[in-house]
């Protein structure tokens, strides 16, 4: 009996030296890089904006800024990842306590900064109600029907949901094993949505997106551990599935009605997501260590919430009195520097505020 035991020890994965600690200075900079993607994508590509088609304004940047909204599928793969990795060892409590505590500060900030100025100013949106208002500060709207305050808020539910779909993972205790089986039991259901005409299993399977988070979850374990056959099948798999949505994804982000966007380019684009992932994965980017990609990583949030509606605002006020290319510029520092007043004087220290509140509740929970 006690050699059995031995043995199944032996057999179990070992975390690599140097492969579960440590910051990874990249997922910073790729975080950047995505948010930077979805930001020009929106002021570059958004015909409605400019008055006029976006192409004739930018002939040559909208050849590249109309896929711009990739960035969303590399911040699911970082997603994926780094759930698994600060989720390991830890109790769904503290779970649900970082979650909340990360995205909702900023969030509100963002709302309601959206709001105001929309309001204000209602030339490219406004606020269709005090309901709208209230509904988009609990971050649930799209599960209730409700329209976004800001275009971009859409993709907050499907984390949330992914979050919920891996606290599954998180209440019996992080592993190896139940990683895996989280990853192909997604990867199933996702599968099975595409044949079954259900609202609701499409809802939490999310097929368009599941792959993303499914990958990163499977870069993770080859970080942690190593990379095995098992682990590159769940990758390659993702692959191949991510590759047959974006199809559809490229017709839900063509820029204006009539004008022809090749998929090609966004398959190649997603193609390089998950190779520079899988570097990540391998350890072959862990020299880069440059200070500047934490500060620049924590602005990505405020950024990416603040960014759409507030920075299309401006475009649509100035157009025709600024040149295109400096307003566009000129409106992304604009948002960026709001986003870091917004990091500095708010987002942190409601945060602490927030994740010391929470961790009290919580342990009243866990008492009685």
């Amino acid at each position: 009996m006690a050699l059995t035991r031995q043995s199944e020890r032996l057999e179990l994965p070992q975390a690599r030296t140097g492969g579960s600690g440590g910051r990874l200075y990249v997922l910073d900079g790729l975080r950047v890089i995505a948010a930077l993607s979805v930001v020009l994508f929106h002021f570059t590509s958004i015909d409605e904006a400019w008055g006029q088609s976006a192409a004739h304004v930018f002939p040559t940047l909208h050849h590249f800024s109309q896929y711009g909204w990739i960035g969303v599928e590399l911040f699911f793969l970082i997603s994926g990842f780094v759930i698994c990795m600060s989720t390991w060892g830890r109790s769904l409590g503290d779970f649900a306590i970082s979650r909340v505590s990360r995205l909702y500060p900023a969030y509100w900030i963002g709302v309601l900064a959206t709001a105001a100025v929309i309001s204000l100013w209602p030339v490219y949106r406004n606020v269709d109600s005090f309901n709208q208002l209230l509904i988009n500060l609990t971050m649930l709207q799209h599960g209730m029907g409700v329209t976004d305050i800001d275009g971009s808020y859409w993709t907050l539910f499907t984390e949330l949901k992914f979050y919920l779909l891996f606290a599954i993972v998180v209440a019996r205790g992080v592993t190896y094993r139940r990683c895996v089986l989280f990853c192909a039991i997604w990867t199933v259901v996702g599968i099975v949505s595409y044949t079954v005409d259900n609202p609701l299993l499409d809802m939490w399977a999310m097929p368009l997106y599941a792959p993303y988070f499914t990958a990163g979850i499977g870069f993770y374990l080859m970080y942690r551990f190593k990379p095995t056959a098992v682990l590159w099948g769940i990758v390659l798999m993702s692959l191949l599935l991510g590759q047959h949505s974006v199809a559809k994804r490229v017709e839900f982000n063509i820029p204006s009605p009539g004008h022809p966007v090749p998929v090609w380019p966004a398959q190649v684009l997603v193609l390089l997501c998950f190779v520079v992932m899988a570097l990540v994965a391998l350890g072959k980017l862990n020299g880069i260590r440059w200070g500047w990609l934490t500060t620049a990583g924590a602005l990505t949030y405020p950024l990416y919430l603040l960014h759409e509606n507030i920075g299309l605002t401006v475009i649509t006020l100035l157009r025709g009195h600024v040149p295109a290319l400096a307003l566009a510029g000129g409106t992304l520092v604009l948002i960026t520097l709001l986003s870091y007043v917004v990091h500095r004087a708010a987002e942190r220290p409601l945060s602490k505020a927030l994740r010391g509140s929470l961790r009290k509740g919580v342990e009243d929970i866990r008492a009685h």
